[in-house]
């Protein structure tokens, strides 16, 4: 792959296929009736994956695109996580039964401003309301800055199996610009707090392409990571998008690092990681040779949802709180952004569903063939095909042309109905992966770059 090639590729608006459709792509014709069938729905026998979301944060990183809120308080808090109690004994009383859960991750914002307790007394309702398996992984993400003792323990008492921090850059000058000051010695005690009170899994969040970062200062924030042994790390490009997100307007635009920049960052970034050991696994995530998350991605086990890359092969996934998304099998549902009227709702005893999208089976082919690209940087047509009873063919009628210039720009390698992803570009991943998207270049949707 040429480095003009990678240019012409890198800057192009592609989105990050965690979901397909993709969620600018759901309407207001899904309502709360709908979000109430699917769920009675969902087979006695399916698998259940619970995503909790907190959108409090002490403080606003001017680079995040999450849907969260700044307090200095602790009573929106408290009252809020009394209403996702409140949800998941709505949400159980329409499904019907103790489902299985399989999977539990606490998403923000940061979710551990929570008080212990609370956090304590809405693990005690879910395994009440749901068969939380033996062997589930409960995953939740930390602003080290927040973290207390007292979490770490409660954390670890309430079944906690992996935490994941958010670090992004270690470089000064960056985090002043960013708004997030956080020394690596606070990081590290954050780290030490939750290993001592027995959580042993420990992942990491990067950030490339902020605007005052360069190829020294990402190495650097590599390198120092690494001192703190992490079994996992995410390394996401910055996504700008100051019209979704107006406090990202905080950065000019021609302060924010090029297309060929970021490359050279994510690519210098990978380098020190693998070099120390850790596997490459899809587009952005590493993973020591032993973790669950490599071992999926060598056997082609790996899946990805709302929250990146992950072992998550529940046949469900259960949104709860503002703004949540749930994968039910009619379709895809989302909580009302509004916290206000998040609280209204549920505290009246109704579903927050505002849109989502309703499932058709060209949808559902789709889904799966660009999950395999994403995650196995292949995908035998003929294979997934099959399982959908669907003509390969067909999917090529489209696809076709866009994969011929892929393979003509040395980015995609394709015999008959396989399609191989290049070694040297999988960093553009998702151009293939957006090859297979009927919606790409539809409607107002905002993505960002391919690199």
């Amino acid at each position: 792959m040429t480095p003009d090639v990678v240019l012409r590729y890198a800057d192009r608006l592609l989105p990050r296929y965690t979901s397909y459709p993709t969620a600018p792509h759901f309407t207001p014709a899904i309502t709360a009736d709908d979000y109430a069938g699917w769920l009675a729905a969902v087979p006695d026998e399916s698998r259940l994956s619970l995503y909790f979301h907190v959108p409090f944060c002490r403080s606003m990183c001017w680079y995040c695109g999450c849907h969260t809120t700044v307090t200095g308080r602790d009573d929106p808090i408290a009252r809020y996580v009394a209403t996702l109690r409140q949800e998941v004994a709505l949400v159980a009383r329409h499904l019907g039964g103790r489902r299985t859960v399989t999977h539990i991750h606490f998403g923000g914002g940061t979710p551990t401003l929570m008080q212990p307790d609370d956090f304590l007394a809405l693990m005690e309702d879910v395994r009440r309301h749901f068969a939380v398996a033996s062997d589930a992984e409960i995953a939740i993400e930390i602003d080290p800055r927040t973290l207390t003792q007292d979490m770490a323990v409660a954390l670890s008492a309430g079944g906690v199996t992996r935490a994941s921090l958010g670090v992004q850059s270690f470089d000064g000058k960056v985090q002043r610009i960013i708004n997030r000051v956080q020394p690596f010695e606070q990081t590290r005690n954050a780290v030490r707090m939750l290993r001592a009170a027995g959580i042993r899994s420990i992942n990491m969040d990067l950030l490339y392409g902020l605007p005052g970062q360069t190829l020294t200062s990402c190495i650097d924030t590599a390198q120092r990571v690494l001192e703190l042994m992490p079994d996992r790390l995410a390394v996401f490009g910055y996504a700008h998008v100051p019209n979704f997100k107006p406090h990202q307007r905080k950065f000019m635009t021609e302060a924010l690092p090029d297309g060929k920049q970021r490359h050279a960052q994510a690519e210098y970034i990978a380098a020190t990681l693998e070099d120390a050991g850790y596997q490459r696994v899809g587009l952005d995530h590493y993973a020591r040779p032993d973790d669950p998350l490599a071992v999926a991605a060598r056997n082609c086990t790996l899946h990805r949802n709302f929250q990146g890359y992950t072992t998550d092969s529940a046949d469900t996934l259960i949104g709860l709180g503002a703004s949540s998304i749930g994968r039910l099998p009619g379709g895809f549902v989302q909580n009302t952004v509004v916290i206000r009227e998040y609280l209204q709702a549920i505290e009246a005893g109704q579903l927050a569903t505002v849109k989502g999208y309703r499932l058709t089976a060209e949808d559902r082919l789709r889904a799966a063939v660009i999950e395999t690209v994403m995650c196995d940087y292949a995908v035998d047509l003929d294979a997934v095909c099959r399982k959908f009873g669907a003509d390969p063919n067909a999917l090529l009628a489209t696809a076709g042309p866009v994969l011929d210039t892929l393979v003509t720009d040395g980015i995609a390698e394709r015999r008959q109905h396989t399609i191989r992803v290049r070694p040297d570009a999988r960093p553009l991943v998702r151009a293939v992966a957006a090859a297979f998207d009927q919606f790409l270049g539809k409607g107002q949707a905002q993505h960002a770059r391919a690199v």
